[in-house]
């Protein structure tokens, strides 16, 4: 057997696999295939308006596959509960929920008030260090983001390279019509807060209703010079505005 078939393929070659040999809209036959090949891969589910879709995706490949889910502190009571609802619906048993440390809050937000004066800050402590240190042991992890959402997403590939991780977008591609007639094909259950006109939701303080014609997510930090939490990287770079 020649040397080249006991090379581990680096994440750059995988991410040009994928980008190169799946159909832009095959969003399971992707997943599919990056669970099976790939393995020690987590879904990063924010269990948002729009989660459902990948998260009955992958209960229908493996239901224990692990999906983390980033529980700030701050979020909406509905999200909490939606989040319950779906893992039930759904089957899913290897729900790791994340949360910010202790000892950071206590040295940066002891009061909980750091989003009002400092969000970046805020988002650190809540969502970036935290994912940091749950994506530990994992390879490489799934996203919900497209490119619909605009800003720095407009862009996105199929999969990508953050880091030493493989990162995969299954849904970049996808159109809101899609997303949605997705959720009403396979009647899943809906986010409460979309009927409150919530295209996206993240943490309560910092969440508003989309108006008619805004990009899906401009309730998220407005008025600010913002569009990301800080979890995303862009040529190695956090990605917050």
């Amino acid at each position: 057997m020649p040397l080249e078939a006991y090379k581990v393929p680096r994440p750059e070659d995988i991410a040009a696999t994928l980008n190169d040999g799946f159909d832009d809209k095959d969003a399971p036959g992707l997943l599919k295939h990056a669970l099976t090949e790939y393995g020690n891969i987590a879904l990063v589910s924010s269990f948002g308006t729009e989660s459902v879709v990948l998260l009955h995706m992958i209960s229908k490949i493996d239901r224990n596959a692990p999906v983390l889910f980033l529980e700030t502190g701050m979020l909406f009571p509905e999200t909490l509960e939606y989040q319950r609802t779906l893992a039930g619906e759904l089957g899913l048993t290897n729900i790791q929920v994340v949360r910010p440390a202790a000892e950071d809050l206590a040295a940066r937000d002891p009061r909980g008030v750091l989003h009002q004066t400092d969000t970046d800050g805020c988002c650190d402590i809540r969502k970036v260090l935290p994912l940091e240190r749950a994506l530990t042991p994992f390879a490489g992890w799934i996203t919900g983001r497209k490119r619909i959402h605009g800003g720095q997403r407009k862009a996105l590939d199929l999969a990508e390279v953050e880091g030493p991780r493989l990162k995969i977008n299954p849904l970049a591609h996808w159109t809101g019509e899609e997303v949605r007639g997705y959720m009403d094909f396979f009647e899943l259950p809906k986010h409460p807060l979309v009927t409150q006109g919530y295209a996206s939701v993240g943490c309560a303080p910092c969440t508003s209703p989309t108006k008619a014609g805004e990009d899906p997510r401009a309730g998220r930090w407005r008025g600010q010079d913002k569009e990301e939490c800080g979890i995303h990287f862009i040529d190695g770079k956090v990605v917050r505005g």
